[in-house]
């Protein structure tokens, strides 16, 4: 519906027709209407299609010009029946009539006045009908003012808001003088439904029209508000991309005219730049300029580019050929790591053997795998910086500890949001070289979970056969390893798994003996400690007899890290006492460490004060590195039971039983002969039972004591034993020998029984321990009981004599080595 306001000004002041006044009931033609409803005095074009509509213009045109225009009650009905109309329309003059081309007729009417249909005096072939006038107050009150002024405040808010209603609506409006015109020219100009206009055109009373009206503007101006501010929103959006756009468009062209280009531009090229001079392998090399391909078709403002770009920076800052020359001399090499580290022997020489291999057959030879085994504080890590220096290569290092995801490896891949490659090449990335020295460690604490197995992960990173093209999943891309030199340290190789034990070269770490620990603290530790504690000027010197009573009483380890704490500790107290401007010793003394680290915190591996029946001195392997253990029997009288107690594993409790099978079988023989098994029961303890213990390696010494218990004979006090036994009196080797010797040296134990084919293992003790200890190796039971027990048996009867000594004929003696033992 077009609408022109300077018609309606002009039309303001045109009086009605002469017709108006008049009360009777009059016959007129009706139009009827779809999508629009007229008001009195509104100037309104309408343009007519349907036949029945046409002659109704026509008849009107025929006489004077008068015309009902009624709207119809559902617009979908093409031909309506009286039925379909609304009883309230318009009476309307028609001021012109044009034929379109296609056939319709367009006529300019104006509205006259309200009317109400009375009845329908024709149908055919147009609509008639009889129409009596509705006439509305013309008075002027306060509420109407009031009510107009409230209507003219709200359609000039809408105005301004409505950007398809001009200002001269308002300017119109502003010009109205009566209530009842003003709401029918507003009402005119609103765009709203068909159903409210009829609702207005129905009211003829001019305030309730105006009450309606109001109630309609406010609804829609809150509608227009809203609308304005979701329109302001969206379009400040816009107006900031156009603005970058813009801005960035103005950029490039600054920048053409300057001889530069733009910054997306310079970063690619800077980009190829870098990848050319990163001497990537020609597979990495594609891969990199397709994914800077892909990156320079994308907008700069694209979530992908981030991705790409921090993809590309990994494939860059990777070392895929830059390396450090490896230092080849080995007398270098041994006075670094002799300089460093006291001990490690094994060690040291396998590492001198590799830097001369690699002297002689160069690139040849693929880069070891190496396992650093053993207890803590033994020096492992340490060791593997000394031969990073040694060899003049970059020492990096990566704690798996705790890792159970297996992308801590492996990374992730790059559809995950914040990927990055796995801990191996970031650690690459770190080194900057392509041929570190690795250092992995903690290997025996990876776990597994849900997440995958770690260990799994580390098989291809391990593996000389494979590592040369390790896969990480973020890379995507293969990168060589070959050329790292992989250590890796535990401290107990039963964790590992047995497919990745089987890729690494086994270096044991033993526990430190005492006289290791004494050159240890004099050589590196006590200096060190000095020097970061302040007190180089004058020195503190330790007494030897003072740091062996640290070792012994105040240390309980197979490394020196508390060892290096009670020195620190000693150091601290030293140099407050010298900041509070108080006398410090010169030299520490075994007498002064009570002042200084109080009383002693463990007793140091004594020995039993005396011969004893029914206990026997063993030995154990533990973390710590070794420790004298001791196997107390008693016997009682009973039922023939035996209890054992002490926390021991099945493996112990099964040596327990076989020792007490092997007495009662040879009970003749061990002049047992009066005891009757099933009137006693025996008890079998070993002391400290807040400690788990297992293992087969205490079958002798539990054998010894039952015997002894069951013999009445005391066992030797300065004697420690070891060995599996079987129900037929053999002594089989075991495992961890060093450590347990080294615990029986530790507490002056130099007597020392173990199988004679654990004899090989003697190389690896210190030729130190060697002098001073006796060695009593054994393939019987017989033989141990011979060296263990104080006193020979009781004489038997004379008839078992000479079967006795055909058993100790077939026994045979014990081989015994003895050392020149040293004073401690």
């Amino acid at each position: 519906m077009s609408i022109d306001y300077r018609d309606i000004l002009d039309d303001l002041q045109t009086p009605q027709s002469a017709d108006t006044d008049a009360d009777e009931e009059r016959d007129y033609p009706v139009l009827p209407v779809r999508d629009t409803v007229l008001y009195p005095r509104m100037v309104t074009p309408l343009f007519v299609g349907r036949d029945r509509s046409l002659k109704a213009v026509e008849a009107a045109t025929a006489t004077d010009g008068v015309l009902v225009v009624v709207a119809q009650k559902d617009m979908e009905i093409v031909d309506p029946l009286p039925k379909d109309l609304y009883t309230v329309g318009t009476e309307v003059l028609i001021g012109r009539t044009l034929r379109m081309p296609d056939g319709t007729t367009s006529i300019l009417c104006q509205g006259q006045r309200r009317i109400r249909i009375v009845e329908f005096t024709q149908t055919e072939p147009y609509l008639r009908v009889r129409v009596a006038p509705i006439y509305e107050p013309s008075e002027k009150t306060i509420s109407s003012e009031a009510l107009m002024r409230a209507v003219l405040a709200l359609f000039e808010k809408i105005v301004q808001l409505n950007r398809s209603l001009p200002e001269d609506a308002y300017v119109a409006a502003m010009n109205v003088s009566e209530p009842g015109w003003l709401a029918d020219l507003v009402a005119s100009i609103l765009n709203i439904s068909v159903a409210q206009r009829q609702e207005l055109l129905e009211t003829s009373d001019p305030n309730t029209r105006l009450q309606k009206l109001s109630i309609i503007l406010a609804k829609e101006l809150d509608v227009l508000e809203l609308e304005n501010r979701i329109h302001s929103q969206v379009q400040k959006e816009v107006d900031r991309s156009q603005r970058e756009y813009f801005l960035r468009e103005q950029i490039k062209a600054i920048q053409q005219e300057l001889g530069e280009g733009d910054t997306q531009t310079m970063e690619i090229a800077e980009l190829r730049e870098k990848i050319a001079a990163a001497g990537m392998p020609e597979e990495v090399r594609a891969r990199a300029e397709k994914e800077l391909q892909r990156l320079a078709e994308m907008p700069p403002m694209s979530p992908e580019t981030t991705v790409i770009r921090t993809y590309l920076d990994w494939l860059i800052e990777l070392p895929w050929s830059t390396q450090t020359e490896d230092n080849l001399d080995v007398e270098n090499a041994a006075r670094i790591l002799e300089s460093r580290h006291y001990g490690l022997k094994k060690a040291k020489e396998r590492i001198l053997e590799y830097i001369a291999v690699r002297k002689l057959a160069g690139s040849k030879m693929r880069s070891p795998i190496l396992c650093f085994a053993g207890p803590p504080g033994t020096g492992k890590t340490s060791l593997g910086q000394s031969i990073a220096e040694a060899l003049g290569r970059k020492f990096v290092r990566v704690s798996l500890g705790g890792i159970r995801d297996e992308a801590e490896i492996r990374g992730h891949r790059r559809t995950y949001v914040g990927a990055l490659p796995g801990r191996i090449i970031q650690t690459m990335r770190r080194a900057g070289t392509v041929n570190p020295l690795f250092m992995l460690d903690e290997i025996d604490k990876v776990g597994m979970d849900f997440r995958g197995d770690p260990t799994s992960a580390l098989l291809e990173v391990l593996d000389p056969e494979q590592n040369h093209a390790f896969s990480d999943h973020y890379l995507e891309v293969p990168y060589d390893l070959s050329k790292v030199l992989f250590i890796t340290t535990a401290n107990f190789l039963d964790p590992i798994a047995p497919a990745l034990r089987d890729r690494m070269e086994v270096i044991e770490f033993p526990g430190y003996i005492e006289e290791e620990k004494l050159e240890i603290a004099r050589r590196f530790l006590i200096p060190e400690q000095i020097e970061e504690h302040g007190l180089s000027d004058s020195p503190p010197t330790f007494s030897t007899e003072a740091i062996r009573h640290i070792i012994r009483e105040y240390t309980y380890e197979a490394g020196v890290r508390n060892l290096e704490r009670a020195i620190a500790n000693i150091c601290r107290k030293l140099a407050r006492a010298k900041a509070e401007g108080k006398r410090v010793p010169a030299r520490i003394t075994a007498g002064m460490l009570h002042k200084y680290l109080g009383p002693p915190e463990f007793s140091y591996g004594e020995a039993e004060e005396k011969d004893e029946i029914g206990v026997a001195t063993g030995v154990a392997y533990t973390e710590t590195g070794g420790d004298i253990m001791t196997v107390e029997v008693t016997v009682m009288e009973g039922k023939g039971s035996l209890n054992l107690t002490g926390q021991l594993g099945e493996v112990m409790q099964e040596s327990a039983q076989a020792a007490l099978s092997y007495a009662r079988s040879h009970a003749a023989d061990l002049g047992l002969k009066a005891r009757d098994f099933d009137k006693i029961d025996i008890h079998v303890h070993v002391p400290e039972g807040a400690v788990p213990k297992d293992g087969p390696s205490a079958g002798v010494t539990i054998a010894t004591a039952l015997v002894s218990a069951l013999s009445e004979r005391p066992v030797r006090r300065d004697v420690a034993m070891t060995g599996e036994i079987t129900l037929r009196g053999r002594v089989l080797p075991v495992g961890g020998l060093r450590e347990k010797i080294l615990a029986a040296h530790r507490a002056r134990i130099y007597t020392f029984i173990l199988p004679k084919k654990n004899q090989k293992d003697l190389v690896e003790l210190p030729a130190k321990v060697r002098r001073d200890m006796t060695f009593v190796f054994v393939e019987r039971m017989e033989q141990v009981l011979a060296t263990a027990l104080a006193q020979p048996p009781a004489p038997e009867a004379e008839a078992t004599a000479p079967k006795k000594k055909a058993r100790r004929a077939k026994a045979g003696a014990a081989d015994v080595v003895e050392g020149r033992r040293s004073s401690p």
